[in-house]
């Protein structure tokens, strides 16, 4: 199968600056593909060149199996980009801005007029459709941005930041729109700053770190990298707890909550094995919880920083 999109020893540089050195992706059709990284990694610099934005220095990168440098017509004719800002026009109402777009694609009237209707109507936006801009939300907004995004049926879509500033029922209802989507055959490239966004979304995660790719793979695969793994076992009373920590020394206590905490890779063997010594010594806990690293811990052990004091690179 054809990749949606990929890259090979891409690298671009701002005038002594190195913002891409050698990324290599591979995106598969029909997934969701999240970008992540700390300020300046690269993030932008690389959907810019996708989109046909900006021009590689080296290597190659193809999007629907167009070159982005010398196909770059087929590239923006398969892929619909919307970015961190929303870009509907406020002064327009939200059924203006749809129709603007289509024209601007040079679909037919009709089919534009009956594409604007099915976007409305799809996102919610029917009532609110010929009230001006300063009465949406910030929620109508993103979805309103999106429907013209999809005016075209582009195959590849990027979504640069999709749910910044949203509520989170309006982040919820984004999720929902993007897994309907990709059920439909759509491939999105997603960048955020929130990971549990990408945990939920992404059906593999690229991390940049310093314009270098520092990891790729599932979200599972991912956080099998990081070590920090643990079962935690809460006990009845402070003997059982004695008990326990006797019988597993490689644990850690909690005295206050009378628990300990055995590390773990996160596996049955790992569960099983602690289950048999609660057995073999005959020790009963009261609860049993597995605990496993989230992408919060990927990223500082990849990058050296936490996400949350890295927010989205806006400018490169």
């Amino acid at each position: 199968m054809t990749p949606a999109i990929s890259t090979t020893g891409l690298r671009k540089s701002f005038g002594g600056q190195v913002v891409l050195d050698g990324v290599d992706l591979e995106v598969s059709p029909g997934t969701v593909f999240a970008l992540l990284g700390p300020n300046g990694a690269g993030k932008t610099t690389t959907v810019h060149i996708l989109s046909t934005l900006l021009r590689p220095d080296a290597g190659s990168a193809y999007v629907a199996g167009h070159d982005v440098v010398r196909e770059a017509k087929a590239v923006r004719a398969a892929i619909g980009v919307t970015g961190q800002f929303s870009a509907v026009d406020s002064l327009m109402s939200g059924e203006e801005n749809l129709r603007l777009v289509a024209d601007l694609r040079h679909l037919p009237r009709r089919e534009g007029r009956a594409r604007v209707a099915a976007l409305l109507e799809r996102f919610d936006l029917v009532e609110a459709a010929r009230k001006p801009l300063a009465t949406y939300s910030g929620g109508m907004r993103r979805r309103l941005d999106l429907a013209m995004t999809l005016i075209s049926r582009p195959q590849i879509v990027f979504l640069d930041e999709p749910t910044t500033g949203l509520d989170p029922r309006s982040r919820a209802e984004m999720w929902s729109i993007v897994r309907e989507l990709v059920a439909e055959g759509t491939t999105i490239l997603l960048t955020t700053q929130y990971l549990d966004e990408a945990d939920e979304l992404a059906d593999r995660i690229a991390v940049l770190d310093h314009g270098t790719l520092v990891a790729d793979g599932t979200p599972a695969e991912l956080k099998r990298l990081v070590p920090g793994g643990r079962i935690r076992l809460e006990f009845e009373d402070e003997r059982a707890m004695d008990a326990a920590a006797a019988a597993f020394a490689e644990a850690t206590r909690d005295d206050r909550a009378l628990a300990i905490d055995v590390p773990s890779d996160g596996g049955f063997g790992s569960l099983r094995a602690v289950m048999e010594r609660l057995d073999r010594h005959r020790i009963e806990a009261r609860t049993l919880s597995i605990h496993t690293p989230d992408l919060d811990d990927v990223f500082f052990a990849l990058t050296g920083r936490a996400a949350a004091e890295t927010p989205e690179e806006v400018a490169r």
